[in-house]
């Protein structure tokens, strides 16, 4: 299935201008940019660096030594040489909303649990962001919702915005029931769909590695060693530009 990554017409230049820097400050509360959205389908001065943060040439070096086995290179690609995820949580999960009823014709509960289960195959890759279930909406930090279909070729969509440091600090999932020419999707269909668009949601990109649920046209329904070799090593490395 065809995904694409829908960036806002500032979020292209601002990336080029922030890999000509050096990487800021990892504090993660800093006023929000611009909000960036994925979307998948089935089938002058110089600021000053922080010390305590590993300079680009340093990231470059780990990139080199553990980037085997992973996609990480093709995120780089896909992103200008930047990356983006969510600050170390230090125990403290994301808080999971999952809609749990829909007037959808269709619409089965099996979806929902389908979706959570999701969210608990990657707490098994122990990231230092894991995930938690609220049945309270208001006190969600992540929010995922169902739609009937989606006027494009997808079915699934992640949106998330970044700070000025290219920590992450909120996002959305929205699952399609129908694929857009007609078929619902099943259970197994569901679930593919949820890990890829939470693997989106963690700060993974797109990869030519068919074999793994990050590929743009998802043809697996479980985590690749890739898919979880890349997050690790995502979650080891600071965000923002490498170069």
């Amino acid at each position: 299935m065809t995904l694409r990554r829908i960036l806002p017409g500032a979020a292209a230049l601002a990336a080029l201008l922030f890999a000509l820097l050096p990487l800021a400050s990892p504090a993660p509360a800093r006023r929000p940019r611009a909000r960036l959205a994925s979307s998948g389908a089935i089938g002058g001065s110089v600021a000053l660096r922080d010390p305590s943060r590993p300079a680009p040439s340093e990231v470059r070096r780990r990139l080199a030594v553990s980037g085997a086995g992973t996609y990480i290179n093709d995120m780089l690609v896909e992103r200008d040489s930047a990356l983006s995820r969510w600050p170390d949580r230090h125990g403290a999960p994301l808080r999971i909303w999952i809609q749990n009823e829909t007037d959808i014709p269709g619409w089965a509960e099996s979806y929902a649990v389908e979706v959570r289960n999701a969210f608990l195959e990657w707490n098994a890759v122990h990231l230092p962001v894991r995930f938690a279930f609220t049945p309270d909406s208001t006190s969600a930090d992540v929010h995922v919702a169902f739609i009937d279909h989606f006027d494009e070729e997808i079915s699934g969509r992640t949106k998330w915005a970044r700070d000025d440091d290219w920590w992450i600090t909120d996002a959305d999932i929205t699952l399609a029931v129908y694929h857009r020419d007609g078929p619902i999707l099943d259970d197994d269909a569901m679930h593919a769909m949820a890990l890829h668009e939470i693997g989106h949601l963690l700060g993974l990109d797109h990869t030519t590695d068919s074999t793994s649920i990050m590929a743009p046209r998802v043809r697996v329904r479980a985590l690749s060693r890739a898919d979880r070799a890349t997050a690790r090593l995502l979650y080891s490395l600071p965000p923002g530009g490498v170069r």
